[in-house]
């Protein structure tokens, strides 16, 4: 990947601070994915490694989370030791440590912030906590092409679906959130009552794509509602009715054809709560962020609706929709920038597996005077 511009961190919308070039290693294990990555300053992102456990989940139809901590901490180190010889510096050379502290999988946060914390404290170098939704709603900011702030973002993933106004690091206003499942976690319990086993959303829409879009009308919910939350729990039960007047019959081409309409209602809602946004806030940039953001056909609906009314569409790129420790990496060096003794010498540790992302306050120096 071609590094970053120089004089990105003047998005922030805020204050620009000069400050010494910073190399920031991230860790992220707050799931199933363990990534290590190394984020500079000046020259942009120089490496990153990531092992996904799917293949290990997929047996059990789901993360388990004792077996999802256990394997981070078998991964951590050697991923580590790959990144570091990827970028071809030493950890001697690393500034700061930036870890996923939540929210997440409690034991697979503390495999994470264990192994950020100990290497802080060999190495003599200052850790910083990190939001895992802050970092995914900053990876687009990763691309060649980056947003500029303020936009609205759309937190779409397996455990969040949420639409905020982001006017820059630490600034988030909520503005709707799903009142039930997220868009991702309908997408992987859908994919699973047609027999598609985990994960589930890859597979859905890859199904739906032969499926015929006049099958089957499932239900747009909150599609009319005078709000910008969103709820797909009942999509599921939709998906489940029509499974079940087919009972033992189903064919390929039925899955296929509910698949669509499945995919379908998810993305007409999605969509239009997006455009819904935009005109409320009278912004212009939608940012994509989460793993739903790389399905193909959320990304061509979002595309042509925002062509249609002149808005631009921002996405991470597509191996950085996932989680991973690039967007961490870059995460720590957007606060540090702008707050260098955000990271500190302190190497006692503790993790969040809840913790609202409205609770984040941006960096001190960033704050008016």
């Amino acid at each position: 990947m071609a590094p970053l511009p120089r004089g990105l961190f003047g998005l922030f919308g805020g204050s620009f601070i000069e400050s010494i070039p910073m190399l920031v290693l991230g860790v992220e294990s707050s799931c199933d994915e363990t990534g290590l990555a190394l984020y500079d300053t000046e020259r942009g992102l120089l490496a990153h490694a990531l092992h996904s456990q799917i293949a290990m989940h997929q047996e059990y139809g789901g993360v388990v989370p004792e077996l999802a901590s256990r394997d981070h901490i078998r991964r951590a180190i050697p991923l580590l030791q790959q990144t570091l010889a990827d970028a071809q510096v030493q950890a001697a050379d690393i500034d700061a440590i930036a870890y996923t502290q939540g929210p997440g999988l409690a034991g697979a946060l503390l495999v994470g912030a264990s192994v950020a914390c100990g290497l802080g404290l060999a190495l003599d170098k200052p850790v910083l906590g990190i939001h895992h939704l802050e970092g995914h709603l900053l990876s687009p900011l990763l691309a060649s092409k980056p947003p500029r702030f303020p936009f609205i973002a759309l937190l779409v993933s397996g455990g969040h679906t949420q639409l905020m106004r982001v006017d820059g690091v630490g600034r988030y206003e909520l503005l709707g959130e799903t009142l039930d499942d997220a868009a991702g976690e309908a997408f992987d319990k859908s994919a699973k009552l047609l027999g598609l086993g985990y994960p589930g959303g890859p597979a859905i829409s890859r199904l739906a794509e032969f499926g015929d879009p006049a099958a089957y009308q499932l239900p747009r919910p909150m599609l009319h509602s005078k709000n910008l939350d969103f709820s797909f729990s009942g999509l599921k039960t939709a998906v489940l009715t029509v499974v079940k007047q087919h009972s033992a019959n189903i064919c390929e081409q039925d899955k296929a054809n509910i698949a669509r309409g499945f995919v379908d209602a998810i993305v007409d809602v999605l969509v239009a709560k997006c455009m819904t946004a935009l005109k409320q806030t009278n912004l212009k940039r939608l940012v994509i962020a989460g793993g739903v953001g790389a399905n193909a056909q959320l990304r061509a609906a979002l595309n042509a609706a925002a062509a249609k009314r002149r808005y631009e569409v921002f996405y991470p790129e597509l191996q950085f929709c996932t989680d991973n420790g690039a967007m961490i990496a870059f995460a720590g060096a957007m606060r540090l920038r702008e707050e260098p003794g955000a990271a500190r010498k302190e190497y006692g540790f503790g993790v969040r597996p809840r913790w609202p992302l409205d609770e984040l306050r941006p960096p001190q120096a960033a704050l008016p005077a």
